[in-house]
């Protein structure tokens, strides 16, 4: 998932293709739909993105009671309107109504403790769960951000690789060279500093023993001279989240894994490395779409259409993930330069889960 920030935005106005009362309010390269006649080009307002959780009296503030997504109807999930892809909610709350937005715009504030907006976190099934234990040194993987909200990552004609994103489960792996201890963990328990005890019925523990992950992890360690390595993949299948890709973790078989990442410790200093080129033969890896000079419209129709990893198009695409062709840091995010782009289809489909 991305970062939450509730922040101020600089709005575009578009028409919307099939409805006279409403608009569309691009932010970045998202697109909210909007009252007619609500905004205008060039005026700023409150931008609070999807998976954001919304207190009851801001829901009743902006008209929302019982048109948000989940349980309690309180969270933000994208959806079509008149057949228009509406990301986000556009808005300028009452809490809001001194503050200069053009400055707040220009600062990059964050109003989501003012609002009461918090993260919404997906509960996590028993058996993606487990003991834990403190993991200060395990390896982290990061919360990459959309291209809609950071189109200026990449350069135009900048080289770039286009990876599928897998609808799956986030394994890390830290393997410490020096005493050949394995840590794996979960991103959402990992980014607390945590990792999972082994445990057999755990779904990554079950995922990294049945693909070897910590013997190749440690050839990768001694071939590199590294202290520490991190092997970064999607575990899917059936049971795992609601697009399975022909695979189960319900069965005496292996769940699904695509490997899309390995960093590693090396004279004290984190390298992010090429993860095809090091893994080749070794451990299925996420499948390339593209390669090619940066375009954002060429990215975010990747994002669309059917899953390839297993050859047979089973069902939608979750969307990309975009890197440059050779690993560089990105001033706009101040870290890794990479971002996602995450299909319409995917966004909109029925009886989705998003478990980490």
């Amino acid at each position: 998932m991305s970062t939450l920030r509730v922040t101020a935005e600089r709005l575009t106005i578009l028409e919307h293709p099939n409805a006279d009362a409403l608009e569309l309010a691009q932010v970045g390269l998202y697109r909210a739909v909007v009252a007619k006649g609500a905004y205008r080009t060039g005026d700023f307002a409150c931008y609070i993105p999807e998976q954001s959780v919304l207190p009851s009296e801001l829901i009743e503030e902006l008209g929302l009671t019982g048109r948000l997504a989940g349980g309690k109807a309180d969270r933000v999930k994208a959806v079509r309107l008149r057949g228009e892809l509406s990301q986000g909610i556009v808005c300028r709350p009452r809490a809001l109504a001194e503050v200069d937005l053009t400055r707040a715009a220009e600062e990059g504030t964050d109003f989501a403790a003012l609002l009461g907006v918090t993260k919404w976190v997906p509960p996590v099934p028993t058996s993606m769960s487990g003991e834990v234990e403190a993991a200060p040194d395990l390896l982290p993987w990061v919360d990459i951000e959309n291209l809609k909200r950071f189109p200026d990552v990449f350069e135009p004609g900048e080289p770039v690789v286009v990876t599928e994103k897998l609808h799956g489960s986030c394994c890390l792996l830290t393997l410490h060279a020096e005493t050949g201890t394995v840590q794996v963990s979960s991103k959402g328990v990992g980014a607390q500093g945590l990792a999972l005890k082994e445990d057999g019925r755990n779904l990554y523990w079950r995922a990294v023993r049945a693909y070897g992950i910590p013997e190749l992890a440690a050839r990768i360690a001694d071939r590199l001279g590294a202290s520490r390595v991190g092997i970064f993949g999607e575990v899917f299948g059936d049971g795992v989240q609601d697009l399975g890709y022909g695979a189960s973790s319900r069965t005496e078989q292996p769940p699904g894994y695509a490997a899309f990442d390995v960093s590693a410790v090396i004279d004290g200093q984190l390298h992010w490395l090429d993860a095809p080129r090091l893994l080749a033969g070794e451990l299925p890896v996420v499948p390339e779409l593209w390669r090619g000079p940066f375009d954002a419209a060429r990215v975010l129709e990747l994002a669309e259409g059917r899953e390839t990893i297993t050859g047979r198009h089973l069902h939608t695409r979750e969307g990309v993930v975009v890197r440059p062709a050779v690993e560089r840091h990105s001033p706009v995010l101040g870290g890794r330069a990479i971002v996602k782009a995450v299909g319409g289809g995917y966004l909109t489909r029925k009886g989705g889960t998003e478990y980490e």
